[in-house]
């Protein structure tokens, strides 16, 4: 069997990296820390990617390759496949995970939200989406490594739903 880290810890980890770029290492400036996190998923996803198709043929195409991170590279990581995939066949697909594990022990102060229950407030939302970019990171990382030029950004539907944009690069 080989080695495994306990879930709790790999989200203890993760709360905390986020923990401290957004409030300790980068609290004015969001926009980079968001780069860093980001910047280590893609460190963890190109590495992943590597170790989890060594004995695997190249992908012929980028919906291939796709659908073996929806399948196989994401049930690693989460125990699960990717709910749902929707794509327009144009180079751009949406990752729909209805019970992302990341987030469920994430919840929103109600005193942050606004008076309007259809647009949470920006730090609420902000917060969430900090969270996100380290697996957004762990997608490009992974996608990069096959080949796939991407970028990769974060939809918060109802928590802990959450959909993952993946942009082709031409």
């Amino acid at each position: 069997m080989g080695r495994e880290v306990s879930e709790s810890c790999v989200e203890g980890l993760m709360m905390e990296v986020v923990s401290a770029y957004s409030s300790r290492l980068y609290p004015a400036k969001p926009d980079l820390a968001a780069r860093r996190i980001e910047a280590i998923g893609f460190q963890v996803g190109h590495q992943l990617s590597e170790r989890y198709t060594m004995e695997r043929p190249r992908f012929s195409d980028h919906l291939e390759a796709i659908k073996f991170i929806c399948k196989d590279f994401w049930s690693e990581l989460f125990k699960k496949q990717i709910d749902n995939l929707k794509t327009n066949h144009r180079g751009t697909f949406v990752l729909q995970d209805n019970r992302f594990r990341w987030l469920t022990r994430i919840s929103i102060d109600p005193s942050t939200e606004s008076t309007d229950e259809s647009t949470p407030d920006n730090n609420a939302a902000q917060a969430t989406n900090m969270h996100l970019y380290f697996p957004c990171g762990i997608i490009r990382g992974a996608l990069t490594n096959l080949g796939i030029p991407c970028a990769v950004s974060p939809d918060i539907s109802n928590l802990p739903a959450c959909s993952f944009v993946v942009r082709i690069k031409a």
